[in-house]
């Protein structure tokens, strides 16, 4: 069987410049180096989201932060996890200690996220704060009195670490 004039010129040239290799050495570095990134960057959360419209209060405290569930105050609203709940203008007009649209979003985040039986534990489970640090006191309180009464009963306030002299 005769070969077509492009077949033979495929062989003459593998013949001259021989086949291709992979080289090993370069790309096992590479690798080595992306699996070190890897571990080191995922190793565990040490800053919590960061906003500019929230300026926490300076403190002096040695503890990293956990990943939790992140309730933040500003100014003008409440948001839990990324989504705005209530504004605090809303919240002015209402005498009510328990603020109820906050209850019913810490309780749809608590039902996706853990089974039934982990949400009604006495234990409770972990949920950060980052407020502002011209919010009022008692709106504070009163965010703390909402958790009370949902499966959240472990509460950190999230601060800015003070420079150390």
């Amino acid at each position: 069987m005769k070969k077509s004039m492009r077949a033979a010129r495929m062989e003459r040239h593998h013949k001259r410049f021989g086949s291709a290799t992979l080289q090993l050495v370069s790309l096992m570095d590479i690798f080595t180096i992306l699996v070190f990134f890897l571990l080191f960057n995922s190793s565990g959360v040490h800053q919590l989201p960061n906003s500019k419209i929230i300026k926490l209060p300076d403190s002096i405290a040695e503890e990293h932060p956990q990943e939790t569930v992140i309730i933040m105050v500003s100014a003008k609203d409440i948001i839990v996890q990324g989504k705005r709940v209530i504004t605090i203008e809303e919240l002015q007009q209402s005498n009510e200690i328990v603020i109820e649209a906050l209850k019913l979003s810490l309780l749809s985040h608590a039902q996706q996220i853990w089974d039934q039986d982990e949400v009604e534990s006495e234990d409770g489970t972990e949920v950060t704060i980052l407020a502002d640090r011209q919010v009022p006191y008692s709106l504070l309180k009163r965010i703390m009195q909402t958790l009370s009464e949902t499966p959240f009963k472990k509460i950190s306030l999230a601060v800015s670490k003070k420079a150390s002299k």
